[in-house]
């Protein structure tokens, strides 16, 4: 999608609909990181398994 193209549609819109527009793409992102933070919990539970060896915790430490 090309930026100026939208940005022009956008500047189109009647002020409600901009504001309906504005909460829309901060709900995209909201869903996006809820998405992302998902996707790191279902990963957690399949690395917890090597994250509990004796071997990790020796490695980490140092630190």
């Amino acid at each position: 999608m090309n930026n100026d193209l939208l940005f022009k549609e956008i500047e189109k819109l009647p002020e409600n609909l901009k504001d309906e527009l504005f909460n829309y793409i901060q709900y995209l992102k909201s869903k996006a990181a809820k998405e992302k933070y998902n996707l790191a919990l279902l990963s957690e539970s399949s690395l917890q398994k090597d994250w509990l060896k004796p071997e990790e915790d020796e490695a980490w430490n140092d630190l």
